[in-house]
């Protein structure tokens, strides 16, 4: 008789415990960390900046940037007068909750109103990862096409809101807009859904603003 070990639920458990001693950190400095999820080229880092430009000027903001390899973004972070700090995964596909306890570790948490994790491109195991965000936001890129809720639920039901990016790029790919939405409605009615361009500016106030209420809310 052949006998099954859950080698994921061990896992899942020591990261679970150690992602709550990050969220009662983040509440007692009141710091709002957002945990950005979407594919390799959809934008994370352009999102990111357009992001910090459109609330730099409210919040103290840091970023913590996760990659299987090298620090191409964090430079990018870092250009803007932004604190970064990057985590090389070694081959990992996503961020767990102890790399984020280090990274942590090298930021000021009682100067710091917001934190953005970029988490590693990748559209299925960063969503069993809790790290301890009070919230995961989902970025798909129209390139990408409008099927991929239905060929990847998981990020988009456990996602607080979703943002399409590149619609700039609509005319040239046959992106179905209304039946990505109705997609994503389907499986998270709850999650508003903010299309932008974070090259061209285009929606990004909508979807800063709705970021802002929620740091506010924790200060």
């Amino acid at each position: 008789m052949a006998t099954h070990i859950d080698m994921k639920q061990p896992i899942l458990d020591k990261n679970d415990r150690l992602a709550e001693e990050n969220r009662a950190l983040f509440a007692e400095k009141h710091v709002f960390v957002l945990n950005i999820l979407a594919s390799p080229g959809s934008g994370k880092t352009s999102t990111i900046l357009a992001t910090i430009e459109a609330l730099r000027d409210e919040f103290n903001i840091a970023v913590i940037e996760g990659d299987i390899a090298s620090s191409v973004d964090s430079e990018k972070i870092k250009a803007q007068g932004i604190a970064a700090v990057q985590i090389n995964t070694g081959g990992a596909c996503h961020l767990e909750s102890d790399m984020i306890k280090r990274a942590v570790d090298v930021l000021d948490l009682d100067e710091l109103d917001l934190i953005l994790l970029e988490n590693v491109g990748n559209l299925v195991c960063p969503t069993d990862f809790d790290l301890g965000e009070n919230a995961k936001v989902m970025i798909l890129s129209v390139p990408e096409g409008d099927d991929k809720p239905l060929k990847y639920p998981g990020v988009f039901q456990v996602s607080q809101a979703v943002v399409l990016n590149k619609i700039d790029t609509m005319p040239v790919f046959n992106f179905d807009q209304d039946a990505f939405c109705d997609h994503v409605k389907q499986l998270n009615p709850n999650a508003p859904i903010f299309p932008l361009s974070a090259t061209t500016g285009q929606g990004v106030e909508a979807w800063a603003e709705w970021l802002a209420e929620r740091v506010r809310a924790v200060q």
